[in-house]
């Protein structure tokens, strides 16, 4: 390991003089300011980032708490994070929750053991209006910014989300103007605000068209592929009249999708769907998909604004910001009918 003394005897200065430099002390002339960096450079000289906490009570560490790094809504956000947080010298601790208040709570614990300067969360959603793992970040006066919507235990602290409620509306406006009266949504969990707030947009745009809210369209879904095959094997058995699908993320979307061409429904032309997000592999779908593209890059960026302003000592202000709705050929204008109606009518006429 390389030492100042070492980088001071190659350069024939003192410790003092190596050290100074290295600090950005003022009384260092630019000459030697610039070979003893040369030196150091060459040398492979790393600072000793422990002890310089030690020294300035500054780690540098920031905590990025996430569900899982596969999930693809928080790659870029994870991006834009670590991006940020480079230009401003820190380095960033990546934890994940896999959706689990305990394991949350240990992550979270963990990461405020490590002295982080400050925590990013995407919180585990729940219907208990307290957490005590939350209580303690806001007792010790952790910097600490929500990403997404706010619920009861997270309330304390400021937050950065797309406005998800006006982007639903789009999506199920969208579709409406196409001439769809039979939306069927497929809804996240029940703890979830993101997930709340897109049912929300879809049933004010029904009673903005005057249209009931028709409870027997809206299905409970969750949030993965797997879920979104699920429901859709669902709507098959009851024989769901829909001529249009509107999912809460993407993934469900196109879990949804794949069963339905696999009974030989034909998207747009027997039905239309959409979902949320804009994920990569919407764009490239069988039939790329009509989704909402959400600010993922921007929401991370946000984020590290708000932190840094909290770091430097004043109470930053929550943010919201617009997303996009994103029209692909996976939404199309009503059929005549909705699939099975089609089918029980041909049958009758046999």
């Amino acid at each position: 390991m390389i030492r100042l003394k070492d980088i001071a005897a190659q350069a024939g200065v003192s410790v003092m003089t190596v050290s100074k430099v290295l600090r950005n002390a003022r009384d260092i002339s630019a000459e030697t300011r610039s070979r003893i960096l040369k030196i150091s450079q060459d040398m492979g000289y790393v600072p000793d980032s422990m002890a310089q906490g030690l020294r300035t009570r500054s780690t540098k560490l920031l905590g990025l708490v996430i569900p899982s790094v596969t999930n693809p809504v928080f790659a870029r956000v994870v991006m834009a994070v670590e991006d940020r947080a480079h230009e401003l010298g820190y380095d960033v601790i990546l934890a994940h929750t896999a959706n689990d208040t305990d394991r949350e709570s240990h992550v979270i614990r963990r990461l405020i053991s490590r002295r982080v300067e400050g925590v990013l969360i995407s919180p585990v959603y729940r219907m208990e209006p307290r957490s005590s793992v939350y209580e303690e970040l806001q007792r010790q006066n952790t910097p600490t910014i929500i990403l997404g919507q706010k619920s009861p235990f997270c309330a304390a602290f400021p937050n950065v989300e797309s406005n998800d409620l006006a982007a639903s509306h789009s999506v199920t406006q969208h579709l409406l103007d196409l001439g769809h009266r039979q939306i069927a949504f497929l809804t996240g969990p029940n703890a979830s605000p993101s997930a709340n707030d897109r049912l929300e947009g879809y049933k004010r745009a029904l009673r903005d068209s005057g249209i009931d809210v028709d409870d027997h369209l809206v299905f409970h879904a969750g949030g993965t592929l797997e879920e979104g095959e699920k429901v859709a094997l669902q709507m098959l058995n009851e024989r769901t009249q829909f001529t249009a699908i509107q999912a809460v993320n993407d993934l469900v979307a196109i879990g949804a999708a794949k069963t339905l061409l696999k009974q030989g429904l034909c998207i747009p032309r027997d039905f239309s769907i959409a979902g949320f997000g804009n994920i990569l592999i919407t764009e490239h779908f069988r039939v790329p998909l009509t989704t909402v593209r959400q600010p993922k890059y921007r929401l991370g960026e946000a984020a590290m604004e708000m932190i840094t302003k909290w770091m430097r000592g004043e109470r930053p202000a929550p943010k919201r910001l617009p997303a996009q709705l994103v029209v692909r050929e996976s939404s199309g204008p009503a059929p005549f009918c909705a699939p099975f109606a089609c089918v029980s009518h041909e049958a009758n006429l046999q």
